[in-house]
């Protein structure tokens, strides 16, 4: 299957640049996978599309203020994305100018409340850095450090929380689970209230998934990993649904991932922890998820593949074409799709 299959002509003004002022309010588009038709609504309209005795899971990794600006010893700017904590206080970093900075060169960040030295020069020209401070890192990085915002969001973030969903818990996202940036307490209670269980699986979501598929034929794509882990207690519920032939609703990709990853050929799981590479595209057939909450996503990219796995390529992409004439938010601060 080729990639360019995958691609749509999207105009730059229906990329979101900021979050709208009430998560719930945001478009929602309903595809039924049997009947083969569309439905526009609210997001909070979804709990009309929810059953009792439904599961939904969803990501609750919580992304870190990742992005710092700081000063070399000679006064030149640098800009450090943090990409993942190697142990202790050392960290790979994708630095910028990244020619500038070789082993032993010394950074600080927030008039010296965070300093870093370079230790080596990573694969693929990442750095391996060490930080030094005094108190806690992450309070430092609340601070000091800026949301990590994809590339093709321009406008400055004017509150943090908005690219963080309301259930985030731990941290280690370099991005955030952006279907689950819909979700607002009062619409959980409501979930809650109408029997609908709440499974939690924490997938750390790492700077690769903003990488663009660069091979033509989809099967010559290598996937990144990403670590994940979920709790027993969160397992039993997913698979008391699974055995009642209740849905399991995946909340977001990272959320199916995890899932497909762990889950036997009856779809049922256990409490685990470990890195997944798993790569979903058509003709892939699902083992856990009976449906999906998502976002719209970048042409020809993986995200784009594993949703057009679960409901049909041409029914996917007609959709999209759908939600470009009707103007709907794309990416990561825009309209949701509901899959059933």
């Amino acid at each position: 299957m080729e990639v360019k299959d995958f691609y749509y002509d999207l105009p730059q003004e229906l990329i979101a640049q900021t979050p709208i002022e009430k998560r719930d309010e945001s478009r929602l588009m309903v595809l039924d996978r049997l009947k083969k038709n569309i439905e526009h609504k609210k997001f909070k309209d979804i709990i009309d599309y929810l059953q009792p005795g439904d599961c939904l899971v969803r990501n609750n990794t919580k992304v870190l203020p990742a992005r710092l600006y700081g000063k070399k010893e000679t006064g030149a700017n640098i800009e450090f994305l943090l990409l993942n904590r190697i142990e202790g206080d050392t960290w790979e970093c994708i630095v910028r100018p990244g020619n500038k900075l070789h082993p032993g060169a010394k950074v600080q960040f927030g008039d010296g409340l965070l300093k870093a030295e370079v230790l080596e020069v990573m694969e693929g020209g990442t750095r391996k850095v060490e930080f030094k401070y005094e108190g806690i890192f992450n309070e430092i990085l609340d601070k000091i450090g800026l949301m990590p915002l994809p590339p093709y969001i321009h406008e400055e973030l004017k509150e943090k929380d908005r690219y963080q969903t309301v259930y985030a818990k731990y941290d280690g996202s370099a991005a955030a689970p952006t279907a689950g940036l819909h979700f607002t307490p009062e619409l959980f209670e409501k979930i809650k209230e109408k029997g609908i269980e709440v499974a939690n699986v924490t997938l750390h979501v790492g700077i690769g998934t903003f990488r663009p598929v660069k091979v033509d034929k989809i099967e010559d794509h290598h996937m990144h990993s990403e670590h994940f882990y979920i709790k027993q207690e969160d397992a039993e519920k997913i698979n008391k649904a699974k055995k009642n032939g209740n849905r399991i609703i995946s909340i977001g990709t990272t959320s199916t991932r995890v899932l497909e990853t762990i889950a036997d050929e009856n779809g049922l799981v256990k409490e685990a922890e470990g890195d997944t590479q798993i790569f979903i595209y058509p003709g892939y057939k699902f083992k856990c998820i009976d449906g999906l909450i998502t976002n719209f996503h970048l042409p020809e990219s993986t995200l784009l593949m594993l949703v057009s796995a679960l409901a049909g390529k041409d029914y996917v992409m007609s959709a999209y074409e759908e939600a470009v004439r009707e103007k709907y938010r794309f990416f990561s601060f825009g309209d949701a799709m509901l899959i059933i």
